[in-house]
């Protein structure tokens, strides 16, 4: 049976564009699209709107931005939209029963995490920092409590031993794209199947703080390592070298016996700036100073002796 549904699609960042690229290329047809009010960005603090409003705005679609879902007017509109379907990928807001319920096939939201594992806001970040071997997304349908629901489809991913938050993320949220499409293909057809969740295996994945980002080098190398990777693109890693803050983009674990404080600067030249941590050394490939764009350390190396200096 090729059946065509009505989906509404909520989402906001970078990260859901694959999702909606590949539903408005697929048979089903988008009907409206919820995405988050437009926010002040930039040096200016000018009004910016989500990369998924531009794009819906470039096809001409209808665009919801509610404050919030929990007003009645909130259901009704969508209602009035008639979706058989609502797909969620990092939208921001809570989906209330109400909501969740005007669908007729229900919500499916993409998770980028292997659920239970990893459920919450910062999916991706948290495998990595947990020097996690694999992850992968998973289409999930719906329900009012967080990322609880029963799981239809999922697909596994290896995380590299440099993957970034950022690179990661953008792999699977191609990932999603093409299993979602699959998802609404098997709603159109009656062909679909959900697992429920073991909810002894459920780990939260707490959002991420700018208070985070400070590396504190009493910890391993290996963890601080992972840290730096989750915490890029945002809010990056950041240490401070006399007072004056740098954000650590890019580092590597290097072997080292104890000997010297946490913190303090082994070497600098070609192999970056080497940096002694609780366990072993981290050698900084890449940083950035304030009011600068990220450079190589090897470069900022040669500006000045760093050895012997202390991080804090």
């Amino acid at each position: 049976m090729d059946t065509s549904l009505a989906v509404a699609f909520a989402g906001t960042p970078s990260f859901a564009l694959p999702a909606f690229d590949a539903i408005a290329a697929s048979k089903h047809r988008l009907v409206v699209v919820y995405t988050q009010p437009d926010r002040r960005a930039g040096r200016g603090r000018e009004l910016a709107a989500s990369p998924v409003k531009r794009r819906a705005l470039s096809l001409g679609l209808p665009v919801e931005q509610p404050d919030s879902l929990r007003e009645p007017q909130a259901t009704a509109r969508l209602a009035g939209h008639a979706p058989d379907v609502m797909v969620v990928v990092a939208y921001g807001l809570l989906l209330p029963r109400a909501i969740l319920d005007v669908p007729r096939c229900g919500c499916l939201n993409i998770h980028a995490s292997l659920l239970p594992r990893w459920r919450g806001a910062a999916p991706v970040a948290r495998a990595i920092e947990a020097g996690d071997p694999v992850t992968g997304v998973c289409i999930m349908r719906m329900e009012a409590a967080l990322d609880t629901g029963p799981v239809m489809l999922r697909r596994e991913r290896p995380i590299g031993p440099g993957d970034t938050a950022g690179e990661l993320g953008a792999r699977l949220a191609q990932d999603g794209a093409e299993q979602i499409v699959v998802a609404i293909d098997a709603l159109a057809g009656g062909l679909a199947r959900f697992e429920p969740q073991d909810p002894a295996g459920a780990i939260y994945a707490r959002k991420l703080q700018k208070s985070e980002a400070r590396v504190s080098w009493c910890e391993p190398a290996d963890v601080i390592e992972r840290r730096v990777r989750a915490l890029n693109p945002w809010p990056v890693a950041e240490t401070r070298l006399e007072g004056q803050q740098l954000r650590i983009w890019q580092a590597r674990v290097v072997a080292r016996d104890a000997g010297a404080r946490p913190g303090t600067i082994l070497a600098a030249g070609a192999q970056g700036i080497v940096v002694m941590t609780g366990r072993n050394a981290l050698a900084i490939e890449r940083l950035q100073s304030p009011g600068r764009r990220a450079a190589s350390a090897a470069d900022l190396a040669n500006t000045r002796d760093f050895v012997g200096l202390v991080l804090d």
